[in-house]
């Protein structure tokens, strides 16, 4: 079984659309303002609406009021809340007491020997590299400790980003994430895909 594909930072609804097209499992919208590839949720919504039943939307916070997420959520725009700042286990327990299906993000430093996890609370752990301004910027950690951390929590689906590209795929797919996430090595320029390179990706894993 290949591993799942989301595709994240999308912008454009002609992206939107082509990807669900092609099969990728998943696509996340941007909804930070400190993104290059922040979109505002209702300059999303069309796209968002119009894919709904065809891929899974993932909304991309960073700290943000749960009641905004709440919100988005709410209004049938994103299946799943990727929360991507310095949120803490009493912030996804609201998020459980609201019932807003969410992806718990561990951000690893490179110098890191171990991946030491807070309380997990979410069935869905995505992994990526620690940068200051809690994006990745395309940069991998040592995925090794992913490896590691998949082995040792068996029952959670393990999502694996930072830096991954048609390049190193076949790499990432070998230490089974449940699903790959990509963003700029699948790009033409931030929030811009290059399909070509999507069905490179989606063929390699």
């Amino acid at each position: 079984m290949r591993c799942k594909l989301k595709v994240c930072g999308v912008t454009q609804a002609t992206d939107a659309i082509r990807l669900a097209a092609l099969g990728v499992d998943a696509i996340g919208v941007n909804f930070w303002k400190g993104s290059k590839r922040y979109i505002d949720p209702q300059d999303a919504k069309p796209f968002l609406k119009e894919v709904r039943d065809n891929i899974h939307r993932v909304g991309v916070f960073v700290n943000e009021d749960i009641s905004r997420i709440k919100e988005i959520y709410d209004e049938g725009l994103i299946d799943s809340a990727q929360l991507h700042g310095d949120e803490d286990t009493s912030y996804y327990e609201e998020m459980i007491r609201y019932n807003i299906d969410f992806i718990q993000v561990i951000r690893i430093h490179v110098e890191d020997s171990a991946i030491q996890p807070p309380t997990l609370l979410s069935n869905r752990i995505l992994l990526d590299t620690f940068v200051p301004n809690y994006g990745g910027e395309g940069k991998p950690f040592n995925w090794k400790l992913a490896a590691k951390f998949i082995l040792a929590h068996p029952e959670k689906e393990v999502i694996l980003a930072g830096g991954i590209t048609p390049d190193n795929a076949a790499q990432a797919a070998l230490i089974k994430p449940y699903m790959l996430d990509v963003a700029s090595g699948v790009e033409t320029s931030p929030g811009l895909k290059s399909i070509s390179l999507v069905q490179e990706m989606l063929a390699i894993i």
